[in-house]
């Protein structure tokens, strides 16, 4: 790819001594390194630099350093900047760069032959262009149709995820041009790498950056739609000497989509649209292969057995009727006479295939979705409701799943005394896991009373003053949400649980109660001017005066807050009540070993500490436009106390964990933060013990890719843990996952987390997640609750259970079709039943109590199994035995009903058994027949008994289908009123189309009478005595072994 600009595809800035080297290179010296086109038109001792001068790694390296010259030379860049024209055309050497818009292509061309194909057989209808023949295609081109738009549906959905990312695609971003003399707005898909870009607090990032220069005194960046973390991320413009860092590590650099949460800054552009890390991340959800969940492998595997049987048996009913081709009643032609056999064939193979099924199963998935989302739990992909049923292991992610995605203050301390080198602290703890302004302050179990600690007085001050986020209750959702940085919004609920003032807040709104305490106590004093956080000093302070109706005898002030270990430094004081005494070293020992008990302990805090200056100076001594003096302002200190925060895990998670362990589901936490915090988290929710060993169970991103692929393997089969993992990582160990045949859920809420919830066989993003997570996944958690997912596992094995009975409901149905078309042939009967009637069977009356079926009631031990296997089969031996005894008593007596009619009914010809089994040689001429009018052979009755005894048999084995083993005597037909309903309306459904013209007409049937009715209930009621015995038998000759085999497995 050529270049332009800066910078062009992969970049390694080079240190001072890569530049000597590679101007070296330059002068003729070839190190036998990549190099790589990277500058151009770039000014450095007033020539252009050599666009091969640099040495370039082949990983493309941005981060990892920048040569001071380069520097210089990248700052004088602005002031000269390349023309439109030129930019223009270096912008013709990269496809626009948004990220890319896929097109889904909608095949109908098998849809097209397969409706010509019926619609030929149609016209073949022995000549005749009646109703019923032209009938049949249209019910199939329906069903063609339907299937393909449901096919077409089901992609587009599926590529929703890729398009969503657009959401974090910025639209504009600012540049410097030539002949300009100020920075300038354009498209953010203009912007071509090695462009000059220039971010400020507020602004979207438009592409890859590498910062050059930071125009503020500090720079955060909220990249949680990257990495998934809540925390901002202070940037610097030193290099990072790490080739193999992760994007949290990568504090040089501004990644694509996230914002920039305060400062100001300019850079490099070194990647943009897919090339960024954000469109990396589109490429591996475009690049992962959607999962078939188990049951549409099974379904898969059964379609095919089915093809090749049905196949088989239409080739050998066509081909053991050769001999009857040119029989008289196909006027002795061969041709008409194998279409007509071949019909038979395809009327086979539509009794065969079960049409009703996969509009049974998508009804009962619905169904099964309904009474999730009731739990909150919002499924927008079908078939993983059936694969929750059989997941084995949870793949969480911790921020905003496992945690409340809310910092908070959970304990703090102040100095009691100093007596000599004895120092006795007060430590305090704090209630409450969500920016709610409502908690209880407890020391030793007990509650107090904040407002007679004079520390705790003062520690509160400097929390709401040394503080620019504030909290807001969200009327439209009801709940209070942060403005401005987590860790400062923590601090803001914390005074308001403190109250130090003994603020009524009893009649306050809940907008108002926000932020009442914090309102109190920046009304005593005034902030003149901040100084921010510097990563030197690793602290941020706020200069006060006394407000003018403040009566306190105070003058101005300073507060700081930090990391303990930079503010402690610059302390000479701790703060003892109202008094000030000097801190001696073992005085700061014992604060520093307390400091780190709790940043590694089991919470493992994120601990401040909290100082003044009671004396600072005036702000006109103070040069405030130079950082590197703020260090100096903040000297001389005075300790006050330290506040311990953590994101605190949800309360019911614990709870939940426990329940996925009863129900033999392994929970992983996967997080991008730091490993001790993984650990801990983990242990506080149950999914490490208190004291286990971890060692082996828990990784880095590093760690992790340091192994082998064997032992990465291993490592993926035991661990519970991994910390400080990228979007890779994920899908890594979703794919090791899959290979140990794990069933795998995904949770996430991040941009980082789609790639893995595409991955994983089922994705289940939080509500308050990114579009881009949601629309990847296959369910929603609406109240972003852990506790959610283990009822909606309960919820797919219900619906498994329920339809394994409609599955073995219609297959038993449908294989007694295939035994009365199989019979009516081999014996040489009249047909029986026609396709289109079969076809009516099969999708209407048999598919209203299957999804019926789905409302069977669940079994009460049903989370304490371990999860189902994905490789049980959908179909053992004994429930194919059982297809088969059912099957072949439905056919049979199908076949019968026909035959009935024609030997033994008072209205029917009463003819002889030869007579009706060789129907096809009747012929005037023929002594066999005498007397008898061969169009009787083609008479509706015959047909409309088959069908009914059809229908009312299949109703009775809904019937036995309520339980798999359990009998009717105690599982009654009224534990499931919704079969009973179902089973009403299926029998209205098939008396109309018997007497409620011109139906009868169309489906080539008649009306019957009670005689022949009382025939149709004799053949039907005898099937559910048949499956009373099989399920007798299973319940007290397979059931037991079939628990001892699961056992062992």
């Amino acid at each position: 790819m050529k270049h332009a600009g800066l910078n062009v595809n992969k970049l390694h800035y080079a240190h001072n001594h890569d530049i000597q080297t590679a101007v070296k290179q330059r002068r003729g010296y070839s190190l036998g390194m990549k190099t790589c086109p990277i500058i151009r038109n770039i000014s450095l001792k007033t020539r252009p630099l050599d666009r091969s001068i640099y040495p370039c790694n082949a990983t493309g390296h941005n981060y990892l350093g920048l040569g001071a010259i380069f520097m210089q030379s990248i700052h004088r860049r602005i002031q000269k900047q390349q023309s439109w024209t030129e930019h223009h055309r270096k912008q013709k050497s990269y496809v626009p760069h948004g990220l890319l818009c896929l097109t889904l292509a909608v095949h109908f061309d098998l849809v097209l032959l397969d409706v010509c194909f019926t619609q030929v057989l149609a016209w073949f209808e022995e000549g005749e262009e009646t109703v019923t023949a032209f009938v049949e295609p249209f019910v199939i081109l329906l069903i063609l149709i339907a299937n393909a738009v449901v096919g077409v549906w089901q992609e587009r959905n599926a590529e929703s995820a890729i398009e969503a990312l657009k959401e974090y695609e910025p639209e504009m971003g600012k540049v410097y041009r030539a002949d300009r003399k100020s920075v300038q707005r354009i498209k953010a898909r203009e912007i071509v790498p090695g462009d000059i870009v220039e971010v400020s607090v507020g602004d979207k990032v438009p592409s890859d950056i590498r910062i050059t220069s930071i125009r503020s005194t500090t720079l955060r960046v909220d990249q949680s739609i990257l990495t998934g973390e809540s925390v901002s991320v202070i940037k610097h413009t030193d290099p990072v000497p790490d080739p193999r860092a992760v994007n949290q590590d990568k504090k040089n650099m501004l990644f694509s989509g996230t914002n920039i949460a305060a400062g100001k800054a300019i850079g490099v552009a070194v990647a943009t649209g897919v090339s960024t890390e954000i469109g990396k991340i589109r490429d591996q959800m475009a690049a992962t292969e959607q999962e078939k969940t188990p049951l549409q492998q099974k379904l898969d595997e059964f379609g095919e057995q089915l093809s090749k049987v049905i196949s088989l048996i239409c080739v050998a009913v066509w081909m053991i009727n050769i001999g009857h081709f040119n029989d008289p009643v196909h006027g002795g032609s061969w041709i008409r006479g194998a279409v007509y056999y071949f019909k038979i064939a395809v009327a086979l193979a539509v009794a065969a295939i079960p049409e009703g099924l996969p509009a049974v199963i998508t009804t009962c998935l619905a169904l099964g979705t309904r009474r999730m989302a009731k739990k909150n739990a919002i499924v927008r992909s079908l078939p993983s409701v059936e694969t929750l049923g059989c997941t084995s292991v949870i793949c969480s992610d911790k921020t905003g799943t496992l945690t409340t995605n809310q910092m908070c203050v959970t304990k703090m301390f102040v100095i009691d005394k100093v007596e000599g080198d004895h120092v006795a602290l007060e430590e305090f703890n704090i209630s409450g896991s969500k920016y709610t302004p409502e908690g209880e302050v407890t020391k030793a179990g007990a509650r107090v009373n904040c407002s007679i600690y004079d520390g705790l007085v003062e520690l509160a001050t400097i929390c709401a003053l040394c503080n620019d986020s504030s909290l807001d209750f969200n009327e439209a959702k009801g709940i209070y949400e942060k403005v401005g940085e987590a860790t400062e919004t923590a601090l803001c609920c914390l005074v308001e649980k403190m109250n130090v003032f003994s603020t009524d807040v009893r009649n306050l709104s809940k907008v108002e109660r926000a932020n009442a305490c914090c309102t109190v106590i920046k009304q005593l004093m005034k902030k003149e001017f901040t100084l921010e956080f510097s990563r030197d000093r690793k602290s941020m302070s706020v200069y006060c005066s006394p407000a003018k109706s403040s009566k306190a005898p105070v003058g101005n002030k300073m507060f700081v807050k930090g990391a303990p270990e930079g503010v402690i430094e610059r302390c000479a004081y701790v703060r003892v009540g109202t008094t000030r005494v000097p801190l001696t070293g073992p005085v700061k020992d014992k604060i520093m070993a307390v400091i780190k008990e709790w940043g590694t302990g089991r919470d493992t805090l994120r601990c401040l500490a909290l100082a003044t200056r009671d004396t600072p100076l005036k702000k006109e001594e103070m040069n405030l436009e130079d950082s590197t003096k703020f260090a100096d302002y903040e000297m001389d200190l005075t300790f006050v106390g330290c506040v311990g925060m953590l994101d605190p895990p949800r309360k019911e998670v614990t709870g939940s964990i426990e329940l996925c362990r009863e129900a033999g589901i392994r929970v992983i936490m996967i997080t991008g933060d730091n490993k001790g915090t993984a650990v801990a988290i983990c242990r506080r929710i149950g999914i490490f013990g208190e004291d286990e060993d971890v060692l082996g169970r828990a990784f880095t991103g590093r760690e992790f890719d340091d192994l082998s692929v064997m032992d990465q393997r291993e490592a993926v089969r035991i661990a519970c843990c991994y910390a400080r993992v990228e979007p890779s990582h994920k899908s890594k160990i979703v794919e090791y996952l899959q290979s140990y045949d794990e069933i795998t859920a995904m949770t996430g809420d991040g941009v980082n987390d789609a790639p893995a919830l595409k991955k994983a066989e089922i994705g289940i993003a939080m509500g308050s997640g990114t579009a881009v997570a949601k629309s990847a996944s296959e369910m929603v958690l609406a109240d972003d609750n852990f506790s959610s997912i283990v009822a909606a596992v309960e919820e797919g094995r219900a619906i498994y259970n329920n339809m394994k009975q409609f599955i073995r409901y219609l297959i038993s149905s449908n294989v007694g079709e295939v035994v009365c078309i199989f019979l009516t042939a081999a014996l040489g009967l009249p047909e029986a039943l026609i396709p289109v009637q079969l076809l009516w069977v099969n999708l209407v009356t048999d598919g209203l109590p299957a999804t019926a079926l789905g409302f069977n009631p669940p079994d009460l031990d049903i989370m304490g199994r371990p999860p189902r296997s994905p490789k049980e089969p959908l179909i053992s031996g004994w429930l194919f035995f059982r297809y088969m005894a059912i099957g072949g008593y439905v056919g049979a007596a199908t076949v019968g009903a026909a035959a009935w009619w024609f030997l033994y009914c008072d209205e029917g010809p009463m003819i002889t058994y030869y007579q009706l089994s060789h129907f096809m040689q009747c012929s005037p001429e023929n002594e066999d027949f005498n007397g008898i009018d061969c169009e009787v052979f083609e008479s509706p009755e015959p047909m409309t008994m088959a069908l009914s005894v059809l229908v009312t048999i299949e109703m009775c084995n809904a019937l036995n289908s309520l339980s798999e083993n359990q009998s009717l005597v105690r599982m009654p037909p009224w534990s499931n009123g919704w079969l009973i309903a179902a089973m009403t309306l299926s029998m209205s459904l098939h008396f109309l189309i018997i007497y409620v013209d011109p139906l009868p007409m169309v489906f080539k049937l008649t009306h019957l009478n009670v005689e022949q009715w009382m025939v149709v209930l004799k053949l039907s009621f005898p099937v559910i005595l048949i499956d009373e015995v099989l399920k007798f038998v299973a319940r007290n000759y397979l059931e037991g072994t079939d628990k001892t085999l699961l056992q062992k497995k």
